[in-house]
């Protein structure tokens, strides 16, 4: 880790140069989490109020579920960047129990339902790009109400957790460890007094954890868990090693044995991958594997009569010239080759030696390709039937189109408690088997998303299913045959969000596998879609959705896509879509694009359109032609099975066609001052190899910059964070009074360059005097990794997109009003918004259906901590209403319903004669048209603002 001083300069190129990122140590995450805690009870921006403004219905990830035996309508379900949730109603509503954690980010959880106790093991285990750590064990005695740091802090991600059910204070838990780097606080862990101390009793080496541990039912002395040995990096993820394995303990976890030896029939050796378990009895216990050995070549399944990419990479270009170009021409086209490739002029150019056969393989080569292409074994189910002496493989064909060559994603196995023959096992899709894993079946269904990672069978009713995906929650009640879908949550796990300037205005953002959605900022987030049938926001991409750019000059010209940078050009209007993926040549090395490909609109004219892959692409014309206007701005890539060495993020002046920024995953930033005919390293004074996660030209001058790096991907969650005023010759640390977590975007206000605001992987800042000091957002935030910010200028709506908890909102308009003069005030008080009058207010069509109830925030800035006076008066000072608000220093916030004493009622009477001010159905007076004036006093100060009613 590396700390900066406040004062110092970066100067380019004047800093050494760093090999490596080093992990962050515990004790720097233990600061940084009573750093925060700190700076919310200080925070002038403390109680400015964030609403979750959805969507919910297409969930996110759940790692976990846990239902009450006694009353299995009330479970616990455990998000892996949302939190846990209970429900008392089936999964009808949710209420979150997380959010006042030092952490949402969830791996386990285990409930002891007699006492009241929860185990919460934060950090996902799944080990996918968005997998964020943790910070130990949280454990409440409460149900959830309250929560204490239980230990493990550098464990980073838990695998599984274990109650002993006849002594509930002995605990059992498998630690994952690190997922970037290695350290030796990973493997079994047990407490026999609740927490307070845990003695590690199985260690495999710092690269391997524990991923799984299960106990026999009714005997916990017996238990199994499996080894993981992983080393994920920025550019590589080996998921499988020697190290991965099972053992089995006899004596409730305190001492281990290896079982999966050379005979005991389990593979053993490099090609071991995640192992998940399941144990029916002290004999039958299954396991399903990763196995990321070689298929046999002679046993792989090709396309009959047709060409694959396999073929040319071996092919002579005798042979080739030979192919029948009927044969050739489908194979170019199913590929998706640009359309100027094909037969006849492809092998003119193999005759003449411009390209080679292999030319036509290499061209499809890119990172989709490595997750489907890769020809490994794949999932696998084993069966002991005696106590894991030696195991057999259940089924004799491969099991196909389960786990792909991700396998680390998923590992989950769950055998009946009432037939040992009757098993589940998850990955893309769930299926089932009847006769001990022989033969499978899906249990998929319409309604129930893809990519599975946890299911809970009633013991007392085995046809009673709860599955937890990456959509979220689904329950069966006739054995997966048909599904329910409890989706109520706000747990969206949000990539990138945009907005357009409709009126009002639609909020476009893209999610981790379930696709890319809009919805107008009025779309209200309650069950009443049930009635009408019509959800409130629409989908309009599948897949991983990513990045959303909106034509301004026409609200149904969009440009958005899903992972590796496949991108298209959407009319909404028409339903058109269009491929817009640059491409490279044939014979060329293909571009390489991040999981998260950047994308931009130009300011300067809607037709010109940017992507970047390693190299900067422009398009002049809506992204029908692409041009590379750059060198390869990355530090060229790296050998691995993951796309690395590619642009993340792109900004363009808004004072200067043809200023433009880059930024890299590999830590490179650039600019050139004249759309790409020169480029200029700016990022030689910055920590080498971190993911620049954003790049950010000023709109208030032209020469400075903004640069976020992200150091997650080392395990380095340092807030990296700089700001330049010399197009980035030099640099200025404006991070360090940030507490540790990584830093995922940078925001500057649009009416005020003062202003810049912050989304972390735990939470959100701003700075009032441009990053010289913080001040962390709390009211209505959990601890959630924010993605992305965006701001809505006609409305001066901040909207928060979140990994995790889908969207929030707040209008920033006083922060944005925050001048000299406002700081050096006791007391200051910002405009109120105009509110047009509503008949409906305090009535309803029914009696039995709430009442309209108008609202309006009042804001107001204040030096001191005291009990502030809020009077509403006539415009001749005769007060109507009265309110007390006990006062922070800093931004305060009211919200005042509108309505007026009876005293006032009175006076507006006598003030408007001719005004029927009536009590409504709930009891209360409202407002009448009119001019009104907000006085706030504390003291023997008072300010005021005006208040229409029109």
């Amino acid at each position: 880790m590396h700390t900066h001083i406040a004062s110092i300069v970066f100067i380019f190129l004047s800093m050494p140069i760093f090999s490596q990122q080093v992990a962050t140590p515990a004790d720097e995450v233990q600061k940084a989490l009573l750093q925060k805690k700190q700076m919310e009870i200080s925070s002038l921006v403390r109680t400015i109020p964030f609403e979750n403004i959805g969507p919910s219905v297409m969930s996110g990830r759940v790692v976990d579920v846990e239902v009450n035996p006694e009353n299995t309508t009330e479970f616990y379900v455990a998000y892996a960047s949302g939190g846990v949730w209970h429900t008392v109603n089936n999964g009808t509503t949710f209420e979150p129990i997380l959010d006042t954690a030092e952490t949402i980010n969830t791996g386990d959880i285990a409930v002891d339902w007699q006492h009241g106790t929860i185990w919460v093991g934060t950090g996902e285990n799944n080990a996918s790009r968005s997998s964020y750590a943790g910070v130990g064990i949280l454990k409440s005695t409460d149900f959830g109400k309250n929560w204490e740091n239980a230990g493990l802090i550098d464990g980073h991600h838990v695998g599984r957790i274990l109650i002993n059910p006849e002594r509930p204070d002995e605990v059992v838990i498998g630690v994952t460890g690190h997922l970037y780097s290695s350290n030796e606080e990973r493997g079994v862990y047990k407490t026999v007094d609740g927490g307070k101390t845990w003695k590690k009793t199985l260690f495999i080496d710092a690269q391997t954890g524990i991923i799984d541990v299960v106990s026999v039912p009714g005997n916990f002395n017996i238990q199994y868990a499996s080894a993981w040995d992983k080393d994920r990096k920025a550019w590589n993820f080996k998921g499988n090693g020697s190290g991965s394995g099972i053992y089995k303990s006899t004596d409730g976890g305190n001492t281990w044995k290896k079982i999966s030896t050379e005979t005991s029939g389990f593979p053993i050796g490099t090609g071991v991958g995640r192992i998940g378990l399941a144990a029916y009895n002290e004999d039958t216990i299954y396991a399903i594997l990763d196995n990321q050995f070689r298929r046999d070549a002679d046993k792989m399944d090709k396309p009959q009569g047709q060409l694959t990419k396999e073929d040319f990479k071996t092919m002579s270009v005798e042979t080739f010239i030979e192919l029948d170009d009927k044969k050739l021409n489908q194979y170019l086209k199913t590929n998706g080759f640009q359309e100027k490739y094909r037969a006849e002029n492809v092998k003119q150019m193999v005759h003449s030696g411009a390209v080679k056969p292999i030319d036509l393989a290499k061209y499809l080569e890119n990172a989709n390709s490595q997750l489907f292409d890769t020809p490994v074994i794949g999932a696998e189910v084993y069966r002991s039937d005696n106590g894991g002496v030696t195991w057999e493989k259940t089924h004799k064909e491969y099991l196909n189109d389960i786990f792909y060559s991700y396998g680390y994603y998923f590992g989950q196995i769950q055998v009946s408690p009432e037939n040992k023959d009757h098993i589940y096992i998850s990955g893309v899709p769930i299926l089932k088997s009847k006769d001990g894993g022989k033969s499978f079946v899906s249990i998929s269904s319409e309604n129930v998303h893809a990519d599975h990672h946890a299911l809970w069978i009633n013991p007392q009713n085995p046809h009673h299913l709860i599955n937890g995906n990456d959509g979220g929650v689904n329950i069966s009640y006739d054995d997966g045959s048909n599904w329910l879908k409890a989706n109520q949550p706000n747990v969206g796990q949000f990539y990138a969000i945009n907005v357009d300037h409709e009126e009002p205005y639609n909020v476009y953002g893209g999610l981790q596998d379930n696709g890319v959605w809009v919805g107008s900022i009025d779309a209200k987030e309650d069950s009443k879609w049930h009635q009408t049938g019509h959800y409130p926001w629409q989908q309009i991409m599948g897949g991983d959705g990513m990045q959303v750019e909106i034509d301004n000059r026409n609200v149904n010209i969009v440009y958005t896509g899903f992972q590796f940078g496949n991108y298209f050009r959407l009319n909404r209007e028409t339903e058109e879509q269009t491929y817009i993926q640059p491409k490279h040549e044939l014979g060329e090395l293909p571009y390489r694009f991040n999981w998260q490909t950047p994308i931009l609109l130009s300011s300067h004219n809607q037709d010109i359109i940017y992507m970047g892959g390693n190299k900067l692409m422009r398009s002049m014309n809506q992204g029908d032609d692409w041009t590379s206007i750059s060198k390869d701005l990355t530090g060229g890539g790296k050998k691995g099975n993951v796309a690395y060495g590619t642009l993340t993020s792109i900004s363009e002046s808004v004072f200067q066609f043809g200023l433009i920024y880059t930024g890299s995953d590999d830590g490179l930033v650039y600019v050139t001052l004249n759309s790409g005919v020169d480029w200029r390293l700016i990022s030689g004074s910055f920590p080498k190899d971190l993911w620049v996660s954003r790049v950010i030209a000023s709109t208030h001058k032209k020469e400075r910059v903004y640069v976020t790096l992200n150091g997650y991907r080392w395990d380095d969650f340092t807030p990296y964070v700089y700001s330049s005023d010399d197009y980035g010759q030099t640099w200025k640390n404006i991070g360090q009074n940030l507490p540790v977590s990584a830093v995922n975007v940078i925001k500057e206000d649009p009416n005020n360059e003062n202003v810049l605001y912050i989304g972390t992987d735990n939470g959100a800042y701003v700075s009032l005097d441009r990053g010289e000091n913080w001040q962390v957002f709390s009211k209505g935030l959990p601890n959630v990794a924010v993605h992305d910010l965006v701001i809505q200028q006609e409305t001066n709506d901040l909207l928060l997109g979140t990994h995790g908890r889908s969207i929030y909102k707040t209008n920033i308009e006083p922060l944005q009003q925050f001048t000299e003069e406002v700081s050096a005030s006791t007391l200051y008080i910002f405009p109120v918004d105009s509110i047009e009058y509503s008949p409906k207010w305090g009535d309803s069509w029914s009696s039995w259906i709430p009442s309209t109830e108008p609202s309006t925030m009042i804001a107001y800035y204040t030096s001191i901590v005291t009990t502030s006076t809020i009077t509403v008066a006539t415009e001749d000072g005769k007060v109507v209403q009265e309110l007390s608000k006990q006062t922070n220093k800093g931004f305060n916030y009211v919200s005042y319903d509108l309505t007026v004493s009876e005293k006032g009622r009175k006076i507006l009477m006598k003030e408007y004669p001719d005004e029927e001010i009536s009590k409504k159905k709930n009891g209360k007076y409202y407002l009448p048209v009119g001019n009104y004036k907000v006085t706030i006093v504390q003291g023997k100060k008072s300010v005021q603002t005006d208040l229409e009613i029109n």
